[in-house]
C-alpha cells in the first residue's frame, strides 16, 4: 500500500537580508519563483499534499506555489521563534494522520525529487527520523551530523562542536522527514532552553533517541541543499540552476557554443539537433524544434519556433509569435503575437506584430505593421507568397492577398487583392537647380542667427 505524505514547506522569512520589498520565496529563478521550483521538486516526488506556512506576502506566496495537481494549505505563522514552532503552524495539517511528514524550506530551489525520495523511504524502513545531510566542500559554520553504526545520533552546531566533531563533512542540510503517527507527539516535545528560546528542529534527533527511537540520515549533493539569503546568493543559484539545465539540454543533443552565455528559463523547451549560438536569451514559453537555429544575440519569449526556422541575430520574439517551418526572422526584426508561415522571410530591421503572414512570403527590410491606433490592436493579414518591399507601413486592420506586391516605400491602408501590385507613396517630383537656391537662402539667414538678431522663421 502506498505511504501517504504531507510536506510542510516553511516560506515565511522576512526576507531582511534580501533587502526586498517582497517575500524571498517570491524571488524568481530561471524566471519561476523559488516557491514554485520547490513544490515542483515535491510534485515529482509523487507528493501532493502540502502545507505552506507562510508569513509576509502570504497570500501572493500562496498563490506563487501553486502547481497543478498539488493541493496546498496556508497556514500563518505569527511569531519567528524557531523551526520547530514554524513547522506546528501547520499543526491541523499534520493531525490528519499521513504516514509520512517531510519538511522543507522554500528557499532551496535546487531541490530535485531524489533526496526527498530517500527520506520517505528511510521512514518506510522503520526509522523515525530522517534528516536529509550533504558531504560540504567547505563544512565551518554547518550542524554537523554525527552517525555511529548507521544511525545519526545527534546533529551538533558548528560552535558547540569539539575539534574532533568539526573535522566532519557530513553537514545538515536542513531538510527533515518524520514519522507522520508519531510527528505530533515528537514537536511538541522540543523545548526552548536555549540562548534565543526558540524551538529548533534539529533536536528532534536526540528526543527521537532518548525515547528509544531511531534517526538516519541520507544524502543529497550539496548543491541541491543551497539555499538563499542575500541576492549575492540568489544570483549563485541561478548559475548553478542554469548549468545544470544547459548540461541536460546538451546531453539530450541540443549544442551551444558557448553555454555559459545562453539562459534559460524554467520551462524552455529545446528539441533535439537545436543549435544555439552565443548570448542568447530565453524567457518563459519558448520551445524550439528540431533543426531550427538560434543566431546570437536574440531574444525570446513565449514563442514557438518550429523545425528549420532560423532566428537572428539580434532577433527578438516576443509572447505569441509562432515561426512556421524553415521560416526566417533576421537580424534586428522583432515580432508579437504573429504567426509567420512556413519558409517565409522576415530578414531584417523588421517589426511584424498581430499579424499573419503566408507560407513563403518576404518582408523587406524596414517593414512595420502598424497595428495600434492608441487605444486597439488590429490586425495584419499577409497572404502566401506575398512580397512586401522594403520601408513599408502596413497600417492594420489590411489584409495583402496571396501574390500581391507592394512597392517599396509604400503605406498600405487599404486591403490588397491576390496578384495586384500596390503602390501608396507619393509621386517624386524633381526641381532643377532649387538646391543651389536654398543653399543660398540658408546662407544668407546663417549669419543673422549667428549674430542674435535674425530668425529663419518667416524666411522667403
Amino acid at each position: 500500500m502506498e505511504r501517504s505524505c504531507l510536506a510542510i514547506v516553511l516560506a515565511a522569512g522576512e526576507s531582511t537580508r534580501m533587502k526586498s520589498s517582497m517575500s524571498k520565496v517570491l524571488h524568481p529563478v530561471a524566471g519561476r519563483p523559488m516557491i514554485a521550483h520547490v513544490v515542483a521538486a515535491l510534485s515529482s516526488a509523487s507528493i501532493s499534499d502540502v502545507a505552506l506556512v507562510v508569513g509576509r506576502d502570504a497570500e501572493t506566496v500562496s498563490g506563487a506555489a501553486g502547481i497543478d495537481g498539488v493541493s496546498i494549505a496556508s497556514f500563518l505563522q505569527k511569531e519567528r521563534l524557531g523551526t520547530g514552532h514554524a513547522v506546528l503552524a501547520a499543526r491541523e495539517a499534520i493531525s490528519k494522520g499521513f504516514d509520512d511528514i517531510l519538511v522543507v524550506f522554500g528557499d532551496t530551489p535546487l531541490i530535485t525529487p531524489e533526496p526527498l525520495k530517500a527520506a520517505r523511504d528511510g521512514l518506510a524502513a522503520g526509522n523515525d527520523v530522517v534528516v536529509i545531510g550533504f558531504e560540504a566542500a567547505d563544512p565551518s559554520g554547518y550542524g554537523r551530523l554525527i552517525v555511529e553504526d548507521g544511525a545519526l545520533i545527534a546533529i551538533r552546531e558548528h560552535k558547540d562542536a569539539t575539534e574532533e566533531e568539526r573535522r566532519i563533512t557530513y553537514c545538515n542540510g536542513g531538510l527533515m522527514a518524520i514519522d507522520g503517527h508519531k510527528a505530533l507527539d515528537l514537536l511538541d516535545r522540543i523545548g526552548n532552553a536555549n540562548v534565543k528560546g526558540e524551538y529548533y528542529l534539529t533536536d528532534l534527533v536526540e528526543i527521537v533517541r532518548a525515547i528509544g527511537g531511531r534517526a538516519i540520515a541520507v544524502e543529497a549533493p550539496e548543491e541541491e541543499l543551497t539555499g538563499c539569503n542575500t541576492r549575492a546568493e540568489l544570483a549563485y543559484i541561478e548559475r548553478l540552476w542554469q548549468q545544470r539545465r544547459r548540461h541536460e539540454l546538451m546531453l539530450s543533443g541540443v549544442s551551444m557554443i558557448a553555454p555559459e552565455t545562453v539562459f534559460l528559463a524554467w520551462d524552455t523547451e529545446l528539441q533535439q539537433d537545436v543549435l544555439i549560438e552565443p548570448n542568447v536569451v530565453f524567457g518563459p514559453g519558448v520551445r524550439v524544434e528540431s533543426g531550427a537555429i538560434i543566431h546570437a544575440f536574440s531574444h525570446i519569449e513565449g514563442a514557438t519556433v518550429r523545425a528549420g526556422a532560423t532566428v537572428g541575430p539580434y532577433a527578438r520574439l516576443r509572447p505569441g509569435a509562432d515561426l512556421g517551418e524553415k521560416s526566417k526572422v533576421g537580424n534586428f526584426c522583432e515580432v508579437k503575437k504573429a504567426e509567420i508561415g512556413a519558409g517565409a522571410k522576415v530578414n531584417h530591421l523588421t517589426y511584424i506584430g498581430d499579424a499573419f503572414v503566408g507560407a513563403g512570403s518576404n518582408i523587406g527590410a524596414g517593414t512595420i505593421t502598424c497595428n495600434y491606433d492608441g487605444v486597439n490592436k488590429h490586425e495584419t493579414r499577409i497572404g502566401e507568397n506575398a512580397f512586401v518591399g522594403s520601408n513599408s507601413s502596413l497600417v492594420a486592420p489590411v489584409t495583402i492577398g496571396d501574390g500581391a506586391l507592394v512597392a517599396s516605400g509604400s503605406v498600405i491602408t487599404e486591403d490588397v487583392p491576390a496578384d495586384a501590385v500596390a503602390f501608396g507613396r507619393a509621386r517624386q517630383e524633381i526641381k532643377p537647380g532649387r538646391a543651389r537656391i536654398l543653399r543660398e537662402r540658408y546662407r544668407g539667414t546663417e549669419g543673422r542667427e549667428k549674430g542674435g538678431q535674425g530668425s529663419r522663421v518667416g524666411s522667403r
